[in-house]
């Protein structure tokens, strides 16, 4: 995908979801998503944070931040290793906001407050970092994009997003029929060998 405005859902959870507002982003040309006010208004409201309060420059480069955050956290969970503690600590901030805030969520649609919208987000992850779902957590095979999503199903090799599965079945397709070809190739030579060996031998009779 390359439309900026166009936000993915498909991650198994809202926090996951925030990481895909960043497309390709380990691509020479990654696409970014949350590049104004307008598109972080928008992307909140269609994950139910609909913020009550004007949304600013800050709050927009929190966001980022938190997203970048999460990415790093979510990536050593898959790989196994230690994420760094400047994420950990920006994540924890994050989720600590909530402790401040009285607001809670109104189902009348007046929306919530931006730090406590960000905090839900931090404490989301928090959980499944914690808990069983840190086990379905799988991580694109795409490098430019290594998007970490919920497996349920635990086979997937890429993420939802139809581009990187087609881009990862042409190329395994391609290196397919490169070592078929490879393979072909030996064989007519071990055969031709084989048949000048055998010429070989009948002349020496």
């Amino acid at each position: 995908m390359t439309d900026t405005t166009s936000f993915r859902f498909d991650g198994g959870a809202t926090w996951l979801n925030l990481m895909a507002t960043r497309g390709q982003s380990f691509g020479p040309r990654p696409v970014e998503r949350l590049s104004s006010l307008e598109a972080a208004r928008s992307w909140l409201e269609q994950v139910g944070l609909a913020p009550a309060d004007e949304l600013s420059v800050d709050h927009l480069e929190r966001l980022v931040a938190l997203r970048e955050a999460l990415r790093v956290l979510a990536m050593a969970a898959v790989e196994g290793s230690e994420p760094a503690l400047d994420a950990v600590a920006r994540v924890h901030r994050e989720a600590e906001g909530l402790s401040d805030i009285s607001r809670k969520l109104d189902r009348s649609g007046a929306g919530v407050a931006v730090q406590f919208a960000l905090g839900l987000i931090a404490v989301q992850a928090l959980v499944s970092l914690r808990g069983p779902d840190r086990l379905l957590l799988k991580q694109c095979a795409e490098a430019d994009c290594r998007w970490v999503f919920l497996d349920t199903s635990g086979r997937r090799h890429w993420c939802p997003s139809a581009g990187c599965a087609n881009r990862g079945r042409v190329r395994a397709h391609r290196a397919r029929r490169s070592t078929e070809k490879n393979d072909g190739h030996q064989r007519r030579q071990y055969q031709d060998g084989a048949d000048d060996l055998t010429e070989r031998e009948v002349l020496a009779q």
